[in-house]
């Protein structure tokens, strides 16, 4: 049986950059998580931040992956863009890298974990902006600039399901999905 060293390579720098972040994270330290020399990771990576690059877009396709298998072609669009961003957050929120990395830009502004973030974001808001743009077709949303609008449910969901918790009580996901109706689907203004 043969070893595939790449992956061992990829496994342990997962590893690796989810305890220590990415910037304690060495190439050392990955060999030896690896059990392999550390030349060998240069066969596969030219350096540190094309491993971690690598590791970020395995992370996006298994977050796409989940994204897709929530969504339901017969249900509505609020009701799969709730579903859908719920399961992204507690994707992002359970995915011990995701984790350490927007802890690491928030304690230490590491340049690379902001990237991996952002790059991150970016993938998020792109799914989410393809589903607008299949609603608008689909006459289901008013004609609107999907980009903005990815971003303002985006911003607005993680909004509800994080950060209102840092001074208030939680939100659940019921109470999110109210809101979301209220401010997106219905409107505050009074007939």
């Amino acid at each position: 049986m043969q070893i595939d060293r790449r992956k061992l390579i990829v496994d342990a720098a997962y590893q690796s950059f989810a305890l220590f972040g990415y910037k304690a994270t060495t190439m050392d330290q990955v060999a030896k998580l690896a059990n392999v020399g550390k030349g060998t990771i240069y066969t596969f990576f030219s350096n540190k931040e094309e491993l971690f690059d690598d590791i970020m877009n395995q992370l996006i396709k298994e977050m796409k992956v989940v994204a897709d298998a929530e969504y339901d072609a017969q249900r509505n669009f609020f009701d799969n863009l709730n579903r859908i961003l719920y399961k992204i957050l507690d994707f992002r929120d359970k995915h011990q890298l995701a984790v350490k990395m927007v802890h690491e830009v928030r304690d230490m502004g590491t340049p690379k974990a902001l990237e991996g973030l952002n790059k991150l974001e970016a993938a998020i808001l792109s799914f989410i902006q393809v589903k607008i743009q299949t609603a608008i077709d689909k006459k289901e949303l008013k004609p609107c600039d999907p980009e903005i609008t990815a971003f303002v449910l985006l911003k607005m969901y993680l909004a509800l399901a994080s950060e209102w918790q840092h001074s208030h009580t939680a939100l659940d996901k019921g109470r999110i999905t109210e809101l979301f109706q209220l401010y997106l689907m219905n409107g505050l203004a009074m007939d």
